[in-house]
């Protein structure tokens, strides 16, 4: 029988193997992402299927950055059609919808998470992104990337300016350990991962004296107060804050 033991240390070890695997790779987004704040630039983000709980927690969230763009299209949301989803991230020409309406320039950079790494969609958005001048992060896995079938011209991995690898194996799952069918490890990898980043910028934008835009929460004394500058800020250039 899976004790509760069992679960959190695996998970612990997933985590220490990926902060080892992702050293240089951190610091690396973090510069990107620095570069963004000085530049009163944006950090874009993006995701399909479930992939879109790693673009929720950058977004508008309690201690994270407050310039970010969220790039998304209800389509690709599971709760809106879980098969339709699947059949949208996989539609190719659906990022030039999705940045038609705003897209990432040279000062900018676009976050993208994909645990697979090959359908069009977040690709694509790799791929417009390079030719506007834009950097990408890429949070995917090789192993992943390496054993899915690829339904587009390039990879999440041949994309991304810096790869952060969430060391996910094929098909996400993770219990039990010798033939697994359950426990996914990629939303908690994802978001562990995006904490990396953000703990860099925080120290080393501090340290050099830099206003690293940071959101406190909504339900401490004085977060609202806090927050309205940044809303007042970013709300005309980020419509999903209004």
């Amino acid at each position: 029988m899976v004790s509760a033991t069992d679960i959190a240390g695996s998970v612990a070890e997933q985590l220490a193997d990926v902060e080892r695997a992702n050293a240089e790779a951190v610091r690396a987004a973090a510069d990107l992402v620095l570069g963004v704040i000085r530049a009163d630039a944006l950090v874009y983000t993006a995701g399909a299927g479930h992939s879109l709980a790693a673009v929720a927690e950058t977004f508008y969230r309690a201690g994270g950055l407050a310039c970010v763009y969220p790039l998304y299209h209800p389509d690709l949301l599971p709760l809106h059609g879980a098969v339709s989803s699947t059949r949208t991230e996989r539609r190719s020409g659906l990022a030039a919808e999705v940045l038609a309406e705003r897209a990432p320039g040279p000062d900018d950079v676009l976050v993208v998470f994909s645990t697979s790494g090959v359908n069009p969609y977040p690709v694509e958005l790799c791929i417009e992104a390079r030719k506007r001048g834009a950097a990408v992060i890429a949070v995917t896995s090789r192993a992943s990337v390496a054993a899915a079938p690829r339904r587009s011209s390039s990879t999440l991995v041949e994309q991304g300016t810096v790869v952060l690898d969430s060391l996910v194996i094929p098909g996400d799952a993770s219990y039990p350990p010798d033939a697994p069918r359950t426990a996914p490890l990629s939303t908690v990898v994802n978001a562990f991962l995006w904490n990396l980043v953000l703990a860099q910028v925080h120290d080393r934008g501090t340290a050099e004296g830099l206003d690293v835009p940071l959101w406190r929460s909504s339900n401490v004394e004085g977060g609202d107060e806090a927050n309205a500058g940044l809303l007042a800020k970013y709300g005309e250039i980020v419509p999903h804050l209004r």
